[in-house]
């Protein structure tokens, strides 16, 4: 299947590693001309070394305004315009929800929600002016099932899925689609982090915390970050036209509700 990719302008947030990583490669591997952002200039740089095309790396922090504009206009100057945009950011810390104080609920809805509202309203305005684009963000199955010690990110991605139905009605008639993608189990780095939080809250090694999580995955395995890409890239691609205000869940089964 042709994904009509050949071209495309794509923004991917928090692309220096893990699913954004994973996702700007594929995408530039379908012929996009991606820009990629992470915080620390060596870290995207060294992404983008390792992406097969056109690729430019950028110093972007989605928790401020003037940094995505930043990279919005080198973006657009680069490329000539936006057509895909990826929201993305990292996870905030681990713990129960009643466990945080005012600063920690500020800064997760700063990174979760309010990153992905700034960069939304920087890129529709340039998505426009093309004739439209596809915004896609990225959740957690949290917002499907919370999960336990993870009370910040269940709470704030159960509003950018909320956020994500309202734009897609929103946009639906500047034809731009906004999608979300829910990862499950995928072998990440920030996986690698709550399976160490979580078995040190347990007391048990890190391996039998693994096994535990695997146990409650139906196909018997962490999903592979490749398998997420491939995901996104068919749902920001003209193959799925038709497709907006839609949830897709990459998660070996893991999540049990109708």
């Amino acid at each position: 299947m042709d994904l009509g990719l050949n071209g495309k302008v794509a923004m991917v947030a928090a692309s220096s590693q893990g699913l954004g990583f994973a996702i700007a490669s594929v995408l530039a591997r379908e012929g996009a001309r991606v820009s990629i952002a992470a915080r620390k200039r060596e870290s995207i740089d060294a992404a983008a070394a390792r992406i097969s095309g056109d690729v430019l790396a950028n110093v972007a922090d989605v928790t401020q305004s003037a940094s995505i504009e930043a990279w919005h206009r080198a973006t657009v100057e680069r490329f000539g315009g936006v057509d895909i945009l990826v929201t993305n950011s990292g996870g905030p810390p681990a713990g129960a929800a009643s466990g945080f104080d005012d600063a920690a609920w500020q800064s997760a809805f700063d990174l979760l929600l309010l990153s992905a509202v700034r960069m939304v309203r920087v890129v529709r305005p340039t998505m426009e002016a093309r004739g439209g684009g596809s915004i896609l963000m990225l959740t957690s199955l949290s917002v499907k099932n919370p999960i336990a010690n993870l009370g910040l990110s269940n709470v704030v991605r159960a509003s950018v899925a909320a956020l994500v139905k309202t734009l897609a009605d929103e946009f639906a008639a500047r034809k731009i689609r906004v999608n979300q993608l829910v990862p499950g189990r995928i072998a990440t780095e920030r996986l690698s982090y709550l399976d160490e939080t979580n078995a040190k809250k347990a007391g048990i090694p890190v391996e039998d915390q693994r096994k535990r999580s695997i146990a409650t995955i139906p196909m018997g395995r962490y999903g592979d970050p490749e398998e997420f890409a491939r995901a996104a890239a068919f749902l920001v691609s003209d193959a799925a036209s038709y497709i907006t205000g839609a949830t897709l869940q990459v998660d070996g089964g893991a999540i049990r509700s109708i």
